[in-house]
């Protein structure tokens, strides 16, 4: 058995391994961690260390004295290994604070000493000159040297009966008591006589307990209150935490009295000691990529508030888009009272997938401020799970929930659109064309990481009423994997489903099941042929976050490049595009831009970037309709469109710089010559993939001179030059010297993800087409996307090419699948080469750096999955569990 601190034991689920000082490894299965204090127990099978001989470290608790010279050995500051020297200052110091909401000892004393212990020593045994354990290191402070030590009283008492085979019972009054001294217990009312005869029992104590906080609905509410001087329990006199903890401990279920001096009263209180171990949770749910638990008696103390309630130990896919964050107490779910775990299990099990209900709940850290929201289902995405923990084991075992008895399905509904007052016209004319778009991210891919962020929200314009499209932007609908909302005037949320995502331009095109919509009169757009130019006067006719209209005058202030710089983690950005600035505009989600008779002729959408220290942020600008049109055109056609492209970012150069990098007279009078060129050229700015034909052939600096010769010296002029071309001819200056060569395109259609792997707690995919923007020896394997925390995959850099696996090549995502199930095969056969359960991982970075890792897989919590896209879903994807 191995003692160490609860923080490291821990109350949830953990998979530890023990390294010995000569470096043998072996197996730990936590098998006690105590509900308050901070200590707890690993087992661990001695006869796996076959290279030396283990030594015990005797408990001796009642060596500890004020004075004593003592060593911490240890790993300080994740050191091999540590030794620090003190000496013992305090026996009786009040339990450090880290903090509400983290993890907080009380209810005992602990021993201080100035030995400037740090992170890594926890759990390190605190000795005397004799090499006995007077104490176990906990904690100590930043500002100055001190360290805090756990006494071993309990803990001695504790290892007693689990080296007895028995359950460690364990008592609560729900209560926190203080140790106060004889001064502050006079103000509190004590009297003399009282103090007098405990001081000539207990010469060596300079104080008593007393009552600090009564949690609410405990076995002390309304029997004890704070202030209450604690003189004795069961008769016997108390003076300190062990002596009040011994008889608790020792009462479980059963009743106790306690003697208390409140004001200048002395009471008898009658208490029945409540089995503290029935509430710390020992079992949490696995929903919507989230994790409830029963809000325990840690986080009550904490907050002062009554034990017990679905709490939201982690927020996950469903609850986050609910707003339902981490820290939230669950209240009711779909009108049915969630008072315990039992009540939300049941709850959730009658709920279709896909179905919205309401869900009230509270924050704990402001719990007289209910709230309620709207939360959306989730049985597809993610698995319905209850874990249980076995102390046997030391593991949390897994019982999945029955499918969702059903997916909820919609039903036609005619929603009626108000007219709009003429004071607001144009909008009029455009208002039944405008819908909100809610899009819920269900996991974290292409690059897509702030898992703060998992719903977005904007505006939807629509392009046709048969078939049926809207158009939003990619800050909206930014990836294919996901939920799609669309709102109908205000009225009516239907699922939508992804058409069409543009590969370079900012918008997605979407469809919907118009018959869900019955009679309500929405109207498709009308497009304007008339490009916007600068000085144009415009409106702009937009829909708010509540839905309303705005709507506003202004003139085109100038039409220009569209730079959004690479994000990190590297993500989908809009490129080789102008957009339309306004002079002046509303804030609104987003909408239209249109002339007075409501002919659009752009789109006012919305911008995902980041700023210089990458923290995201959005902006407005307006995108010209004739970028739509043909893509519209194949859509109404019933064709996918099958675009071509150049992997390349481009940007545009003045003629005046030109001519420094060799541009000749000739070039300059033809640009001149050229309406609206500006007097520029376009010139390379970035290679986007290169792997890809343009790649190769292309590089940054070349200055387009033309493309199927044709002069391009705007933005505007590429789509024409060779979005719908299998290969161009272009001539370019590079070096000073005209170069006339021939260049395959690059498909920009199958180009989505297609398949995500969850492994060992990493996502891992494909490489999508962003991540290959700061890497130029692109390398041949699969990318890993995100890691989940506590995983095995931390061992992993994200962003990182796995290219081998166990020696086995990796190339793509079937690939890396055979390789998984070839090594899982491999062990079955030949249990002895197992390597105690690592792989060795081959990577490569976006820098080119190779490296080999060394991962433990963990198959019994961090399993393998597969999302596959599935056109026949609603969704688009089918989850399968390997």
């Amino acid at each position: 058995i191995i003692l160490s601190n609860r923080h490291v034991v821990s109350p949830a689920p953990i998979v530890a391994q023990a390294i010995f000082r000569n470096y043998e490894e072996v197996e730990l299965q936590p098998i006690y961690r105590d509900p308050v204090h901070d200590f707890g127990f690993f087992k661990f099978d001695p006869s796996k260390i076959k290279f030396m001989d283990l030594v015990q470290i005797p408990l001796c608790p009642e060596k500890a004295k004020v004075g004593i010279e003592i060593r911490v050995a240890g790993n300080d500051n994740c050191e091999t290994l540590s030794i620090l020297s003190g000496t013992l200052a305090r026996l009786d110091r009040r339990a450090p604070l880290y903090g509400a909401g983290n993890y907080n000892d009380f209810n005992t004393f602990y021993l201080q000493a100035a030995s400037g212990t740090s992170g890594g020593s926890s759990g390190s045994p605190v000795l005397d000159i004799e090499g006995n354990a007077v104490a176990l290191n906990a904690g100590g402070t930043k500002e100055a040297s001190s360290s805090f030590y756990l006494p071993l009283n309990r803990v001695k008492r504790a290892l007693k009966y689990i080296q007895e085979g028995k359950e460690v019972p364990r008592g609560t009054l729900q209560t926190e008591f203080e140790y106060k001294p004889y001064d502050e217990l006079r103000h509190l009312g004590l009297k003399s006589s009282i103090e007098q005869e405990i001081r000539k029992k207990f010469p060596d104590e300079t104080g008593l307990l007393v009552v600090r906080i009564v949690l609410p609905k405990g076995p002390a509410d309304g029997l004890l209150i704070p202030g209450d001087i604690i003189i004795r329990a069961n008769k016997n006199m108390i003076a300190n935490f062990t002596q009040l903890f011994s008889i608790i401990d020792d009462s479980v279920g059963e009743d106790i009295e306690l003697t208390i001096c409140r004001g200048k009263e002395q009471l008898d209180v009658k208490l029945k000691i409540q089995d503290l171990h029935s509430i710390t949770p020992n079992r949490f749910v696995e929903i919507g990529g989230g994790i409830v638990n029963e809000l325990s008696y840690q986080l009550a103390y904490s907050y002062s508030w009554s034990v017990g309630g679905p709490y939201i130990a982690e927020g996950g896919y469903m609850f986050t888009c609910a707003s339902a964050w981490r820290m939230s107490i669950i209240t009711s779910v779909n009108n049915i009272p969630t008072p315990s775990l039992n009540e939300f299990i049941e709850a959730m099990k009658t709920l279709p997938d896909g179905a919205r209900v309401p869900i009230k709940f509270y924050h704990i850290t402001n719990i007289n401020n209910e709230k309620t929201s709207i939360m959306h289902v989730d049985r597809h995405w993610h698995k319905f799970k209850i874990a249980v923990r076995n102390d046997t084991t030391g593991l949390w075992n897994y019982e999945e929930m029955p499918p969702s008895p059903s997916i909820h399905s919609y039903k036609p509904e005619t929603a009626q659109i108000q007219d709009l007052d003429e004071s607001l016209q144009p909008a009029g004319k455009i208002w039944p064309s405008l819908v909100t778009v809610t899009f819920n991210l269900p996991y974290n891919v292409n690059g897509l990481r702030n898992t703060s962020n998992t719903q977005f929200y904007g505006a939807g314009v629509i392009l046709s009423i048969d078939p049926p499209l809207i158009l939003c932007d990619r800050y909206t609908v930014p990836i294919s994997i996901g939920d799609i909302f669309i709102t109908f005037a205000n009225n009516i949320i239907i699922p939508g489903k992804l058409t069409y995502l543009h590969p370079l331009y900012n918008y997605a095109i979407l469809t919907y099941d118009k018959t869900l919509l019955g009679k309500t009169p929405i109207k498709a757009i009308e497009l304007s042929d008339k490009e916007l130019v600068q000085g144009d006067s415009v409106y702009l006719v937009g829909i708010c976050s509540d839905c309303t209209p705005v709507v506003k005058k202004t003139t085109v202030k100038r039409v220009t490049n569209v730079y959004l710089s690479k994000c990190y983690p590297l993500r989908w950005r809009g490129l080789n595009f102008e957009d339309v600035r306004l002079d002046d505009y509303v804030e609104s989600l987003g909408g239209v831009l249109c002339d007075s008779d409501g002919n659009v002729q752009g789109l006012w959408l919305t911008y995902s970037a980041q700023d210089n220290k990458h923290n995201d942020l959005t902006y407005k600008c307006g995108f010209s309709i004739s970028l739509v049109k043909p893509i519209l055109n194949s859509l109404k056609l019933d064709e996918f469109p099958k675009l071509h492209g150049l992997d390349i970012e481009f940007w545009t150069i003045q003629i005046s710089k030109a001519k420094d990098y060799g541009l000749s007279d000739e070039w300059v009078r033809k640009v001149e010559s050229i309406p609206n060129s500006k007097n520029n050229l376009l010139r390379i700015l970035n290679i986007l993939d290169s792997t890809s034909p343009s790649g190769k052939s292309l590089e940054v600096g070349d200055i387009i001179l033309m493309i199927n010769n044709n002069m391009v010296t705007k933005m505007s002029d590429l789509p024409m030059a060779f979005h719908y071309s299998e290969e161009v001819d272009m001539l370019i200056l590079r070096d000073g010297k005209e170069l006339d060569i021939k260049i395959k395109t690059t498909p920009y259609y199958g180009k989505e993800t297609t398949k995500i792997i969850g492994w060992s707690g990493a996502i891992i995919q494909e490489p999508y087409e962003a991540a290959l923007e700061r890497i130029k020896n692109v390398p041949t394997g699969v990318y890993v996307s995100f890691r989940f925390n506590g995983s095995p995959a931390l061992k992993l850099s994200q962003g990182v090419w796995i290219v081998e696996l166990q020696g086995r090549e990796v190339n793509d995502i079937d690939s890396f699948l055979k390789a998984i199930y070839a090594h899982e095969k491999e062990i079955k056969e030949k249990p002895e080469e197992n390597n105690d359960g690592y792989v060795r991982i081959k990577t490569i970075s976006d820098t080119n750096v190779t490296e080999v890792v060394t991962m433990k897989l963990d198959p019994h919590y961090w399993g393998i999955w597969q999302l596959v896209e599935d056109k026949e879903a609603l969704t688009g994807w089918k989850f399968i569990e390997s």
